[in-house]
């Protein structure tokens, strides 16, 4: 029974398209996406009885931990962001990430501060704390640990020193 609920999870998660995507709304083509969310939640939780670090989008894990109410909040975070960053000179999004997840950001002209080939200043989503936002700073080196973000508000009074983060 395993094999058959990684294999039924590995298609829920597939993204289909999605590939040139410039937001995360772009990349919401999966079944975990557009299925009622107490069936996406049903087979989440029956995934992660048999593997419980199954890939899955951060909404779906804060969601399952009852830190989000619903997948729709979850995704107004992501637009919110998107609206954010897709309106300042710098920021692009990167639509392919690990297995189920929803993207992430980079600040491209970070990397101008290296002096060998390197990540940008990243910005993820996340269900690690109430905030979701975690930025890594740009670096050549080992990914250094995020510094989290308490949400968008702070995310937007931020974002100039969060660009301009010197090099791990």
């Amino acid at each position: 029974m395993e094999p058959l609920i990684g294999l039924e999870w590995s298609q829920a998660i597939e993204q289909w398209g999605g590939e040139e995507a410039t937001t995360p709304a772009g990349t919401r083509r999966s079944w975990l996406h557009r299925a009622p969310e107490v069936q996406v939640m049903a087979l989440y939780q029956t995934i992660r009885r048999t593997d419980p670090d199954a890939p899955a989008p951060w909404w779906l894990r804060a969601l399952a931990a009852g830190n989000l109410e619903t997948r729709a909040e979850g995704f107004a975070v992501e637009d919110r962001i998107a609206k954010l960053l897709s309106a300042r000179p710098g920021w692009v999004f990167v639509p392919w990430s690990l297995d189920g997840d929803s993207g992430f950001w980079e600040y491209v002209p970070s990397e101008r501060k290296l002096t060998e080939p390197g990540v940008p200043t990243t910005l993820m989503l996340t269900d690690r704390h109430p905030g979701w936002i975690d930025v890594y700073r740009v670096h050549a080196g080992p990914t250094p640990d995020p510094v989290a973000v308490k949400g968008l508000a702070d995310l937007r009074a931020n974002l100039a020193r969060l660009e301009s983060l010197a090099p791990a």
